[in-house]
């Protein structure tokens, strides 16, 4: 049975990859799903040693708050 994962919401979509892990499919289409935040803003992974520094110190400041 083919899945809908357009129909499924994060925690859904989560669950079922969770359970299917050789869907590939459904992984992809979850990774794209967390990727854009609720205001649909993509935020790419830091993968400079400059983007990792921002990041870093944008974690620490938001945790020290």
């Amino acid at each position: 049975m083919k899945q809908n994962f357009s129909d499924m919401n994060v925690s859904e979509l989560r669950a079922y990859v969770v359970t299917h892990r050789e869907d590939e499919t459904a992984f992809q289409m979850l990774i794209d799903r967390l990727k854009v935040n609720a205001s649909g803003v993509r935020y790419p992974c830091p993968n400079t040693p400059e983007t990792i520094a921002i990041t870093q110190k944008a974690i620490r400041e938001r945790l020290s708050k």
